[in-house]
């Protein structure tokens, strides 16, 4: 069953994108002669895709929730039949890469409101190790999240678990209406598909709008039956964003052409998704020219706190949890305490200023503790784009396509899939 967006559905107008942009090149100096360069100049620098593809996401965030309310109740029947998502025994959230981190964003939240295990897996943890790998509790709903729903991984888990696990459920959610992951299974009665606006299919290779407004779709399964709710958390999350790209767009992009050649994205439950999703942002838009990792502030003490060094930018994402921001606030400042990192990039709302270096960039985002962690990682992953973004020109690659050999591209390329699962169904 292909659930779509439909006529009546609220769309983002065209005048009121080219209105954001122009306010965003009237305001933020850093992005004014990106958007005013003709779009010949745009294609031929590389970045027009990308540079939209980012700034559109508070637009489309409305979008996608009005999508998502929509079919709210399609969606909890299709999937789970007429128990709906609070009866599954178990949810399984699936991605591959950025797909993944979309998921991982949503573990805790939808465990917390649906009171069901929830787990997060990749789509070669699921391909190589089968249904063993899936959580106990029939009858599971799988949500396999894909901004294309052309890589291989993602027909391939869905032929998988359909064959091995005749109680499963599938719900998609995916950004390309005509994908295979959207198309294939639409007269399976045990599957649905969630397509989102078709802005949010990046045209760039790296994943922006699509990993956020993936991340809000899912967010919705915590928000079913309560509709109100869930449009007021997303309303709140595009004006925050919006508030964060106009005030703080520039200082970003200042930093992100300081010398470091590695950067380390820190963060805690929730947001640990947007942590590994913004490494890997750094990582794809300079090929690999800025190394990067993610890990949780408790995490680093054990071990990875050894790759912190005099050329290493941190980047560290606050809870708005106060026991949770107690930790993160205890790593900081023995980082300090160390002289470990370059600079820091520390982003919440209300950063303490004492746990600032003369070289550090508050980005303070006032709304964030009222949107709490549970939703705070869309924006989170939007700092991590403008870093990766600015950089990426910095070095002279191009955004739209930064891996200039050819190593990585936009979907990846087909292997074989094995299917030696049959065996050890």
């Amino acid at each position: 069953m292909a659930i779509d967006v439909g006529t009546d559905t609220p769309r983002t107008t065209e005048s009121g994108m080219d209105d954001w942009f122009r306010e965003l090149a009237g305001r933020v100096p850093a992005l004014g002669g990106l958007f005013r360069a003709s779009p010949e100049r745009q294609m031929a620098r590389g970045y027009r895709h990308t540079l939209s593809e980012i700034c559109q996401q508070p637009l489309t965030w409305l979008e996608t929730a009005e999508i998502a309310i929509a079919n709210s109740s399609s969606v909890a029947l299709a999937a789970c039949g007429s128990n709906g998502i609070p009866g599954a025994g178990a949810l399984v959230l699936t991605g591959s890469g950025s797909s993944l981190y979309a998921a991982d964003c949503l573990v805790l939240p939808l465990q917390d409101a649906l009171k069901v295990p929830v787990v997060s897996l990749s789509g070669g943890h699921l391909l190589t190790d089968g249904k063993r790998a899936l959580p106990p509790g029939d009858p599971r709903l799988i949500v396999s999240f894909a901004r294309s729903g052309n890589s291989p991984e993602s027909c391939a888990v869905v032929d998988l678990l359909l064959e091995t696990d005749p109680l499963c459920r599938h719900l998609a959610i995916t950004c390309n209406r005509a994908g295979r992951l959207a198309t294939r299974y639409a007269d399976n009665p045990r599957t649905a598909s969630l397509i989102l606006p078709d802005r949010t299919c990046d045209r760039s290779l790296v994943m922006t709008s699509s990993y956020t407004n993936m991340v809000l779709a899912g967010l919705s399964l915590a928000y079913l039956g309560r509709p109100a709710a869930y449009k007021q958390v997303v309303q709140r999350l595009a004006a925050t964003a919006r508030f964060l790209m106009l005030t703080h767009a520039g200082c970003l992009a200042a930093m992100a052409r300081e010398r470091f050649a590695s950067a380390i994205y820190l963060a805690s439950g929730a947001c640990f998704g947007a942590a590994r999703e913004s490494a890997l942002k750094l990582l794809e838009s300079t090929g690999e020219r800025v190394r990067t990792f993610a890990e949780t502030y408790l995490g680093l003490r054990h071990g990875p706190m050894a790759a912190v060094h005099d050329d290493t930018l941190v980047v560290c994402f606050l809870s708005s949890d106060p026991l949770v921001r107690a930790y993160e606030l205890d790593l900081i400042v023995e980082l300090n305490r160390k002289r470990l990192g370059m600079a820091k990039v520390v982003v919440g709302d209300g950063v303490p200023t004492e746990i600032l270096n003369p070289h550090d960039l508050a980005v303070n985002c006032p709304g964030m503790a009222e949107a709490d962690d549970d939703s705070a990682p869309v924006l989170h992953a939007l700092v991590g784009q403008l870093i990766a973004f600015f950089r990426c020109l910095e070095e002279g690659l191009q955004p739209d396509s930064p891996s200039a050999d050819g190593v990585i591209s936009r979907v990846v390329e087909s292997f074989h899939i094995h299917q030696a699962w049959k065996d050890r169904k």
